[in-house]
């Protein structure tokens, strides 16, 4: 078995293996965090739409409060 360093045993010790609906998980993410900086969060939903169909494509772009931190440069 994989050594983990305490900040992941603790934060996998508050986490039950379970779908979370959105403002619960978002509390507990703000309780289980232990890193100096900002860490990344997957999120994964269930849409019930078909792919195939013209109709129900789901794309879009998602703006970010304070950006990537990167410049656009534009050659």
């Amino acid at each position: 078995m994989k050594k983990v360093s305490k900040n992941v045993a603790k934060a996998r010790k508050a986490v039950e293996p379970k779908p979370y609906v959105l403002p619960e998980a978002v509390t507990l993410l703000q309780k289980v965090k232990f890193a100096k900086f900002d860490e990344t969060v997957e999120v994964t939903l269930r849409l019930g739409v078909d792919p195939k169909h013209a109709d129900q494509m789901v794309r879009g772009t998602v703006v970010l409060p304070h950006g990537l931190g990167k410049t656009k440069r534009f050659w």
